[in-house]
């Protein structure tokens, strides 16, 4: 599991000038939400990347007043016009309760169809999953090894981890081969012959 370190600073004023004036000092509001307590901080813009602009999931190490607590990103919030991170909320891990993230979707292996000409499609990137923060994982994987032309593969066919629960319905697709023009031709002139 990769994490990134986040050196979090009291945040002072909580009027829109003062939460204004952070920002322009390159630091993001934030809030970080546990059971115990909503703990409101500044955070530096540079350190925010690594965890904000990535197609990876990672935890975060967020340090304040000496403590360390372990987060996950929860949400996100961008302005509208330039696009930069204007506020972020992370939720505390605790250990034992029950989470729900969204993870990338790997896929594993060379598919059978692509390998006779067809095109690879995925049409999740990441699915939904209940765990707690004891099995979670990064990332989990789905094996296209037996897809062939026209196959497609379902959130059922995805390899299962344990301890992790997906969320989305079974039924949903997930990775396809498409069978490309050239080669529907094909067959269909092999047809009236």
């Amino acid at each position: 599991m990769q994490t990134v370190e986040i050196n979090g600073h009291d945040r002072v004023a909580a009027s829109k000038v003062g939460l204004k004036k952070m920002r322009t000092d390159g630091m993001v509001p934030c809030v970080l939400y546990s059971k115990e307590e909503n703990l409101v901080f500044g955070a530096p813009a540079a350190e925010i990347k690594n965890i904000v602009y990535t197609p990876d999931f990672k935890v975060a190490d967020i340090k304040l007043n000496g403590t360390t607590h372990r987060c996950i990103l929860k949400d996100i919030q961008f302005d509208p016009i330039t696009d930069r991170v204007i506020h972020i909320d992370f939720l505390k891990l605790v250990k034992g309760s029950t989470i729900k993230v969204s993870i990338p979707l790997r896929a594993k292996g060379a598919a059978i169809g692509v390998k006779s000409g067809g095109k690879l499609l995925q049409k999740m990137k990441n699915i939904l999953i209940k765990t707690t923060p004891e099995k979670l994982v990064s990332e989990m994987f789905i094996d296209i090894s037996s897809l062939d032309l026209g196959q497609t593969m379902r959130i059922r066919d995805i390899i299962p981890v344990d301890g992790v629960e997906i969320l989305n319905p079974a039924a949903t697709p997930v990775i396809s081969v498409d069978i490309p023009r050239s080669l529907k031709t094909a067959e269909a002139e092999a047809a009236k012959k």
